[in-house]
């Protein structure tokens, strides 16, 4: 039986609360279990020592995400999208730009306070120190390529050029995770629990940018 269009609109509030409620969920159970030093830390020290051996090869991918790599990055996407939305005529064609840039600036806002509340040790593979979760370098990552891609794909006109820029993005993002893992720059959780992370504030931006109606928009291309 087909679906009216108030059946679609009815089933949106749950397919945003699921979207939103599950990586958010998921960080809060790893962010505890860090704090309270429970079973699943000691599962990821394990993990991390099977996995840590520092070589050029993930000190490389861990530079993915350093701001001085992912940030100009995100910057090139959000002026080429500017420039099309402008020339498209659409009206405040600076709005998902701006939230884009935005969420950028969050990551070290949220990070930081987190990073001090949990005051996590580092591996052996790094100088003694605290405050390694959740993982910033992993955070700049996703959020600087997963919102170029939020923005760039309503200007890509084909199927297979949208799957390779994901791909891309995707690629990017568990390259910069590995190598910071295999160096031995983070937890294997430090990570984990920075994709939850953003994974709801990447969420944020496709459901703001999706719902911005303006006047302008019927110029631009379709999602």
């Amino acid at each position: 039986m087909p679906i009216s269009a108030n059946q679609e609109r009815a089933t949106l509030p749950g397919s945003v609360a699921l979207l939103l409620a599950l990586p958010a969920l998921l960080f809060a159970l790893i962010t505890w279990q860090v704090v309270a030093d429970g079973p699943l830390v000691r599962l990821d020290e394990r993990l991390s020592r099977l996995l840590v051996n520092p070589d050029r090869c993930s000190e490389l991918l861990a530079d993915l995400g350093n701001i001085q790599v992912a940030v100009p990055v995100l910057a090139v996407a959000l002026g080429y999208v500017a420039v099309r939305h402008r020339r498209a005529g659409a009206d405040r064609w600076w709005l998902p730009v701006a939230a884009a840039a935005l969420l950028m600036a969050l990551v070290p806002a949220l990070v930081v306070p987190l990073k001090v509340l949990t005051d996590r040790p580092g591996t052996p593979a790094v100088p003694p120190g605290t405050g390694y979760y959740p993982s910033g370098h992993t955070a700049t990552a996703a959020i600087a390529y997963g919102s170029a891609t939020l923005l760039l794909l309503p200007w890509l006109r084909t199927a297979l050029a949208r799957r390779a820029l994901i791909t891309l993005c995707v690629a990017l993002v568990l390259g910069a995770s590995y190598g910071l893992v295999r160096r031995g720059y983070h937890w294997p959780l430090d990570v984990v629990g920075s994709w939850c992370l953003c994974a709801v504030l990447l969420s944020s931006l496709w459901l703001f940018v999706g719902t911005a109606k303006t006047p302008g928009r019927s110029h631009a291309p379709g999602p």
